[in-house]
């Protein structure tokens, strides 16, 4: 129950780093130039805007990701550790968007979202509510956008990963 526990906060950790930050400047590991080259490399031809689980879960999917992740063993702490991944980046974590995954799959799925501009749709849909909750409350709210980039920060720790 705690690793869940665990899962479901680091997803609510990114989330927020998505909602507030634009994710395309996220640097999530100190090797994601690495990550995302060998992500790329390995599967290039993998949509990741909207995941299939099968090409994430299926026998063959497993032999093909199972050495790629082993690359990143010793290079990212807790590479193999469960975590939250959704299948539509457009959207939140939800029970119908979540799949269970390794956090290295995680690592190079986000940052490949991230620098392709998939995971913009969420940053410029929370900014776009705010500005309109911003407008309507006046000069109180402006604040507001700091204070979450500040809470999403939180959330990185002092080797420059996110606490995932």
């Amino acid at each position: 129950m705690a690793w869940a526990m665990r899962a479901m906060q680091h997803a609510e950790v990114y989330y927020k780093l998505i909602s507030s930050v634009d994710p395309q400047y996220l640097k999530l590991t100190k090797v994601d130039d690495q990550i995302y080259s060998e992500f790329r490399k390995n599967f290039e031809k993998l949509r990741i805007d909207v995941l299939d689980p099968e090409e994430l879960k299926s026998v063959s999917a497993k032999e093909k990701w199972r050495p790629f992740c082993l690359k990143f063993d010793g290079v990212i702490e807790d590479f193999n550790y469960g975590t939250l991944l959704r299948l539509d980046c457009s959207q939140g974590y939800t029970e119908e968007n979540t799949i269970f995954a390794p956090r290295i799959q995680f690592f190079a799925i986000e940052i490949a979202r991230n620098r392709e501009g998939h995971n913009k749709a969420v940053y410029n849909s929370v900014q776009n509510e705010e500005g309109e909750k911003g407008a309507n409350r006046g000069a109180k709210e402006n604040n507001k956008g700091g204070e979450k980039e500040k809470e999403a920060n939180e959330g990185i720790n002092k080797s420059g990963e996110t606490s995932m």
